[in-house]
């Protein structure tokens, strides 16, 4: 292979890896929203989806909220054991798959097509849902595999996921925290190792 020809696999590659990387809106920090009291009150799970899709700002005022990077020294909206920062949040949609990078509030995209099913595992309203959040468990990232350390990166994922929670009902969306999926399929389908645990799902949409 010549060098021309280097060149050219390399300026594809890098256009590639570019076309697979979102970068989202900043988070909307006037977006109206009920107040803190009106959204535990508002607070519901939800299993019916209008066919409303979310908009980029929608989606990257949801992620943000998740967990997303709120403090110039780098830590996120959702506290973590240590601040280990271990729990991966994928966002599955009818396109593709991608993973939410919290420092950078950017998508990078794993897979393409429509794999919501795997995370559906048999409830169908989850299909319905225009985004569905699986939360990891990064169990090398935390640093230990004993009990102790999966106590602590479930609730770590519990944390994100109640931020989910209270985002929808503070924004007007709706949303359910699921713990049924099809965890083999979706770590065949992310390509994760025995250490990275799909824990937690969160359907989200507008309602019905």
């Amino acid at each position: 292979m010549n060098k021309y020809s280097l060149l050219a696999v390399s300026l594809l590659v890098s256009m590639s890896s570019f076309a697979q990387t979102k970068n989202l809106p900043a988070p909307n920090m006037q977006r109206k929203t009920l107040s803190v009291m009106e959204t535990f009150q508002q607070r519901k799970s939800v299993r019916e989806y209008s066919d409303k899709m979310l908009s980029d700002q929608d989606l990257a005022d949801l992620l943000w909220a998740a967990q997303g990077k709120n403090r110039p020294d780098g830590h996120i909206t959702a506290p973590t054991a240590m601040n280990r920062q271990e729990i991966r949040l994928y966002v599955f949609t009818a396109q593709d798959v991608s993973l939410y990078d919290p420092q950078t509030h950017t998508l990078s995209q794993v897979t393409t097509g429509d794999h919501r099913d795997i995370v559906a595992a048999g409830q169908n309203f989850t299909k319905t849902a225009p985004v569905v959040l699986v939360m990891v468990a990064d169990m090398d990232k935390f640093g230990s595999t004993n009990q102790h350390a999966q106590w602590m990166v479930a609730v770590d994922t519990g944390i994100v996921s109640e931020n989910i929670n209270l985002y929808c009902a503070a924004a007007g969306l709706c949303t359910v925290p699921r713990g049924s999926m099809n965890a083999n399929a979706i770590r065949e389908l992310l390509g994760l190792s025995e250490n990275q645990i799909p824990l937690i799902n969160n359907p989200v949409g507008f309602p019905k």
